[in-house]
């Protein structure tokens, strides 16, 4: 699949995609950290600083999910909430339709309206890969640097929907940090969530 309306952000590992003719309006909100702000992402978390355990993450995302239906059933309860499919493809020549197909499944399992379609292509470190997951245990870049995932937040923040779903945490990030940082921005900023199809996986033993 061929990418369109791309911007170029000064790196040849990216290029976004959006479905349904959407024009990329590539702008931070202005309230994201500095890459610099953000350890792990290369080096990997040290083992004497723990970072928060998938049971955490779930429950934060879970958090906003309750705090997005509430505000749903507010303002009207039987509206369906609305959703953004996102996915991130490991290569430019990498079809994220499968991806489309399961989280299309899951969004009608869960009583979501999607909306629009968006995916990145991403180069995944080469030396680690989650069973189950299509991309790498690290991305070089974060998502809030990645054209498809600002559409993402550029459409959440202008109310055209309450939530994305993705396959898995690492369609967003594989770094504890950056993908809870993620989750507590749309959720806190939007009152937005999170759906993952595949739940955080348990934290290995040591």
């Amino acid at each position: 699949m061929s990418p369109h309306g791309a911007t170029n952000l000064g790196s040849d590992v990216l290029s976004p995609v959006a479905d349904r003719g959407l024009g990329l309006e590539v702008q931070s909100s202005g309230s994201w950290p500095n890459a610099g702000q953000i350890r792990g992402r290369h080096s990997g978390p040290d083992p004497l600083e723990r970072q928060p355990h998938n049971g955490q993450l779930r429950k934060l995302r879970q958090h906003f999910h309750r705090e997005a239906v509430g505000k749903r059933d507010r303002q009207s309860s039987d509206r369906q909430l609305r959703v953004l499919a996102y996915s991130l493809v490991p290569s430019p020549g990498a079809s994220p339709d499968e991806d489309w197909n399961t989280l299309h499944a899951e969004a009608e399992q869960h009583g979501y309206a999607i909306g629009a379609r968006l995916h990145d292509v991403a180069v995944p470190v080469p030396t680690t890969y989650f069973p189950g997951s299509r991309t790498g245990r690290s991305v070089y870049t974060p998502p809030w640097q990645r054209p498809g995932w600002r559409e993402v937040e550029r459409q959440i923040r202008g109310g055209f929907a309450e939530g994305v779903i993705v396959l898995d945490r690492h369609n967003i990030s594989s770094d504890d940090d950056e993908y809870r940082a993620v989750i507590k921005h749309l959720g806190e900023r939007y009152q937005a969530f999170v759906h993952l199809v595949i739940p955080e996986e348990p934290t290995a033993p040591t």
